[in-house]
């Protein structure tokens, strides 16, 4: 396959890490190329894209993880050099709802696209983005989680991450691919979802602050995760494809917060009171995983990453967008 210069395809292009992988490749010099899933609302569908639409729009193709034949047209079309394989149905919680179609999406997904690459061009770089959902409950008895802890995955979306892990081993030793996978720990930005806890605590406080809304229903109050920024995930991404040797990766911050901290910390700034949060079994889990925190001393010592934003000047930015849009 011909290639010219630094071309990168990313799948799920328009979600949270999709859209801040693509300003920074595009800042990088790269042409950049993205996947997207047909949506029936396709006026929303590139909405975090609008910053960079100018540039990549002619870029964008239509694909499905799980569709290969989707997967080859893209990458024909694209000619990477680095592929970043961001799409996934990415939602914990919901992987109870959907299993099968997680696991298909999630795991086998990861093994339509290695294939498509050992087929098409093996000398493409592959970046997988596998979870810290992977351990499970499972941590080191100094109270983190890293490359060498066992993974025990309590979710589907855990368990398709894992065989998804796993996979791209298999064909980095089988094949001789350059596959690594970033294992990356919550990372929330004014991009993330609505329906994920740091957007949903954010948005109706900012709401319950307005007059539009008087409650906030969740789930487990005292699970801990460690929370950074999409935008310093996303270099790290880059970075671990720029490491001489494929490898798999830990990217945290190493500081854990509860989703009680989080609350807390929200309404304090709003100076409103958490009175109005109630519990709602809706939204615990039928298995909870209960803490998360990471210990990214490998990547940082080998590609010099390090987090830029704190827990609160990340949880800061998303009250003033909240803030702003409501």
């Amino acid at each position: 396959m011909d290639k010219q210069g630094n071309r990168a395809l990313i799948t799920g292009i328009n979600g949270q890490d999709g859209s801040y992988l693509a300003e920074f490749l595009l800042e990088k010099g790269y042409e950049v190329f993205g996947t997207i899933k047909r949506n029936s609302v396709s006026e929303n569908q590139t909405a975090r894209l609008d910053s960079v639409y100018k540039e990549i729009g002619k870029n964008l193709i239509y694909a499905d993880l799980c569709d290969q034949s989707s997967l080859i047209s893209a990458l024909h079309k694209s000619r990477p050099t680095e592929v970043y394989n961001l799409a996934a149905q990415s939602h914990v919680r919901i992987s109870f709802d959907q299993p099968v179609y997680t696991a298909l999406s999630t795991g086998l997904g990861t093994l339509n696209l290695l294939e498509g690459i050992r087929i098409i061009d093996p000398t493409i770089k592959m970046y997988q983005a596998s979870s810290s959902e992977m351990f499970g409950n499972n941590i080191d008895s100094d109270g983190y989680q890293r490359e060498t802890t066992p993974m025990n995955p309590v979710s589907p979306y855990g368990c398709a991450k894992v065989y998804s892990y796993n996979i791209c081993r298999n064909y980095r030793q089988s094949y001789n691919l350059f596959v690594s996978n970033g294992i990356l720990f919550n990372h929330e930005s004014p991009r993330r979802g609505s329906n994920f806890v740091t957007s949903k605590v954010v948005k109706t406080a900012v709401q319950i602050k307005k007059g539009i809304k008087n409650e906030l229903r969740l789930g487990n109050l005292n699970a801990t995760r460690d929370w950074g920024h999409a935008k310093d995930y996303v270099k790290a991404m880059w970075q671990i494809l720029q490491y001489d040797k494929p490898d798999d990766f830990v990217c945290s911050t190493g500081v854990s917060h509860s989703v009680k901290d989080l609350v807390d910390y929200t309404f304090s700034k709003l100076k409103i009171s958490t009175d109005c949060v109630k519990p709602d079994k809706k939204y615990f889990r039928p298995e909870e995983l209960d803490d998360l925190k990471g210990d990214s001393s490998k990547l940082k010592n080998a590609v010099g990453w390090s987090p830029s934003y704190t827990f609160e000047q990340l949880i800061d930015e998303m009250i003033e967008y909240w803030d702003q849009k409501l």
